[in-house]
C-alpha cells in the first residue's frame, strides 16, 4: 500500500489542522493505521492510531484531549484532526499502515512521506 500525507502548514498557536492520509495500491481497510511525528532532533513519537474498522483508538497521553483519529474506508482515507495547537507540535506528521494495531513504530510496515507541521507561537 503506498500513503501520501497532506494537510500540514503553518498555524498560530491555538489553531486548528486536519491532516489527511490518502491510500493506493491496496484496500486501507487491510491496515490499522496510525500516526507518528518527528521534530529536528528528536525520536520519532507516537500520536495516534486506528483499527482496521475504526472502532478502536488509541492516543499519545499528552495529545488525546487536543487530537482526533478518523477513517473513512470507502474513500481510502485516514485523518487527524488536531486542535489547540501549540508549537511543541511543530514536528513532520507521517501517516503508517499496520497489520497489527498499536502505537510501536516497527509495527508498521508502510509508511508516507510525511506532512510538515510548523506552529508559531
Amino acid at each position: 500500500v503506498q500513503l501520501q500525507a497532506s494537510g500540514g502548514g503553518l498555524v498560530q498557536a491555538g489553531g486548528s489542522l486536519r491532516l489527511s492520509c490518502a491510500a493506493s495500491g491496496r484496500t486501507l481497510s487491510r491496515y490499522s493505521m496510525g500516526w507518528f511525528r518527528q521534530a529536528p532532533g528528536n525520536e520519532r513519537e507516537f500520536v495516534a492510531a486506528i483499527s482496521r474498522r475504526g472502532g478502536i483508538t488509541d492516543y499519545a497521553d499528552s495529545l488525546k484531549d487536543r487530537f482526533s483519529i478518523s477513517r473513512d474506508n470507502a474513500k481510502n482515507t485516514v485523518s487527524l484532526q488536531m486542535n489547540s495547537l501549540k508549537p511543541e507540535d511543530t514536528a513532520v506528521y507521517y501517516c503508517a499502515a499496520s497489520l497489527s494495531f498499536g502505537s510501536l513504530a516497527i509495527m508498521y510496515g508502510y509508511w508516507g512521506q510525511g506532512t510538515q507541521v510548523t506552529v508559531s507561537s
